[in-house]
């Protein structure tokens, strides 16, 4: 094929910028080492990181002794101190899995059980009178709940975003809007062609998402697929704060996927998901009948809870890794997914295919362990006298102290004028957003918080708009919500 003709040399290649590909950059960073990531988008945690729960798991969910289980305990007990040093709001709020019966409550002693073994600390099963007395909002037909008080809440976007910045910060260059198109192997390592750059790297981590098997696939035979399905989410507005002050995992009497509601670290109560085949024609769209699933649950595990109250609904896709055989020509999925981390080493490739719950929570031991494996193949290049774990995180005004406040504003007074009213969000945490890498609408919401209140950016979009086009050099009707294909503007002829 023909080559491009920029040219990069590097020693650790990532493919893909989610939250997985940036925590390994942030942990190969901390080697003496080049580190290049290679994404097909136009920014960090577009894809499978942008749609989630952001429940931090304490690992009673795991089966004892998988890595799962060894990687979420060991995670969650130290997600206090990662957060401090990327500057990222965390909330252990404490999780209650509610049962409603004899069979549920059967559930809840199994991972009593797990947990237990695996070194969660603080498990509790509650009787219903326990349940009530902390969510008195609950429907009182609860039989019991397993009581995890270690269980947290995230902003994914915030999580994956400080990942990228201090990665960046630490040495490691950023590839956006590049699709790898093709993969070999060379001496000495591995040529990976793009249609702007041909990169030389020594070795590989596939943090690929949806596409990483496709991605080991151009180098080796295929064992381990993706068959994605999709879940439904709700959104409610923060007014609803405080009937839910704990994570809720409904553990239903019938077989089935159940309820979760989430407090989240910005006010909201997120609602979800259920499990659905993937609508292949609009992957990215909700399903009428699973928003519907959703508000008939609410009202039966929290009944007062005021579920008009929506401000937003959307949609994830859930990676489901199996196991592949070939039969007739085709390669087919055995009958059960892979329910551990997969994790693939081969020669300087280093895959991670199919990492779902909980891998936000698991994202930066996930990270540390591939950038383990690279370095073991690297031959222990020795450690980055340079690198600083600390991420300082940007302002922002909601919630800030008065005085400090006033003190920003003086310092610079852009953060004095106010660009998002649901948020109470200045023009100067906008700029900061963009000249942080934000290129689309999206972008700037994931940094800075943008319309993600009530009006869902009906006020302050035009003027974000306009911000984006000016920091590119572009017209108005070139800025796009979320990448290419998401123009807002459209101009008359």
């Amino acid at each position: 094929m023909n080559r491009s003709s920029t040219i990069q040399y590097t020693d650790a290649a990532v493919i893909g910028a989610g939250v997985l590909g940036c925590f390994a950059a942030r942990a190969l960073t901390a080697l003496d080492i080049r580190v290049a990531v290679i994404e097909q988008r136009e920014d960090v945690s577009t894809g499978i990181t942008r749609a989630n729960t952001g429940i931090i798991y304490t690992g009673c969910d795991n089966r004892p002794g998988s890595l799962k289980a060894k990687m979420c305990a060991e995670a969650n007990r130290g997600f206090e101190d990662l957060c401090r040093d990327l500057g990222v709001r965390f909330s252990r709020c404490g999780s209650l899995m509610a049962a409603f019966g004899p069979r549920a409550e059967k559930v809840l002693y199994k991972k009593l059980g797990f947990g237990e073994e695996n070194g969660v600390e603080g498990l509790k099963i509650l009787s219903r009178k326990e349940v009530l007395e902390l969510e008195p909002g609950i429907s009182a037909d609860v039989t019991a709940a397993l009581y995890a008080p270690g269980t947290g809440t995230v902003d994914p976007w915030e999580l994956g975003i400080a990942a990228f910045e201090n990665a960046k910060a630490n040495g490691a260059e950023f590839y956006f809007g590049r699709e790898v198109k093709h993969m070999e192997r060379e001496e000495g390592g591995f040529l990976l062609e793009t249609e702007r750059e041909t990169f030389h790297a020594r070795t590989v981590i596939n943090c690929a998402g949806l596409s990483s098997d496709a991605v080991r696939e151009m180098l080796m035979v295929p064992s381990v697929r993706i068959f994605p399905t999709a879940a439904d989410y709700l959104v409610l507005d923060d007014t609803v704060n405080g009937y839910v002050n704990h994570v809720i995992f409904h553990e239903p009497e019938e077989k089935g996927k159940g309820l979760t509601l989430v407090p989240t670290v910005d006010g909201n109560l997120l609602v979800g998901p259920t499990d659905r085949d993937l609508l292949s024609a609009s992957p990215g769209a909700t399903d009428r009948e699973g928003l519907k699933e959703l508000e008939e649950l609410c009202g039966k595990i929290v009944p007062d809870l005021p579920i008009s109250e929506q401000i937003r609904n959307f949609s994830a896709i859930r990676p489901n890794s199996y196991n592949v055989t070939k039969k007739d020509g085709v390669w087919i999925p055995t009958d059960r997914s892979i329910n551990d981390f997969t994790i693939l080493s081969e020669e300087g490739l280093i895959s991670l295919i199919g990492i779902k719950t909980p891998g936000l929570s698991c994202a930066a031991e996930l990270g540390k362990h591939a950038a383990g494996l690279a370095e073991e193949y690297l031959g222990h290049p020795g450690p980055n006298p340079c690198f600083d774990p600390v991420r300082k995180a940007p302002p922002r005004l909601h919630g800030m102290q008065e005085e400090d406040r006033a003190a920003l504003i003086k310092k610079d007074p852009d953060y004095g004028r106010i660009v998002c009213l649901c948020g109470d969000i200045s023009y100067g945490e906008v700029r900061d957003a963009i000249r942080r890498g934000a290129v689309t609408l999206d972008g700037v919401k994931r940094r800075a918080g943008t319309g993600m209140g009530r009006c869902q950016g009906a006020r302050c979009i035009k003027e974000i708009i306009g911000m984006l086009a000016k920091a590119q050099s572009v017209l108005p009707e070139d800025v796009t919500k979320d990448g290419a294909g998401s123009e807002i503007l459209e101009v008359q002829p």
